[in-house]
């Protein structure tokens, strides 16, 4: 499923116009100023029972080798989000 069928799904479940459809699912999910990716930046989890957390995690910088060439490489500290499927989510798939 991709954004615009998500839009037209809830639009139908909900009973709302898709306008308003997808004025919701922009909220939550835009990448620019989105509820989600905003909470992420100011380092907060986003708990969402029985569905999953979406968190950022952070990568220690590290060394490395170049596989062709041997030749060591600094890989630097990183940070990106991450979500973890919740207890009720993994039960409806198995774990």
């Amino acid at each position: 499923m991709n954004k615009s069928e998500l839009i037209q799904h809830l639009a139908t479940r909900t009973g709302l116009s898709k306008a308003q459809a997808t004025k919701a699912v922009e909220t939550l999910f835009d990448t620019d100023d989105g509820l989600i990716v905003s909470a992420l930046r100011e380092n907060e989890r986003v708990q969402i029972s029985g569905f999953g957390t979406f968190e950022v995690r952070a990568r220690e910088a590290r060394t490395s080798r170049n596989p062709r060439t041997g030749e060591e490489i600094k890989i630097p500290a990183t940070s990106s989000p991450t979500f973890r499927a919740g207890k009720a989510l993994k039960a409806i798939f198995g774990k």
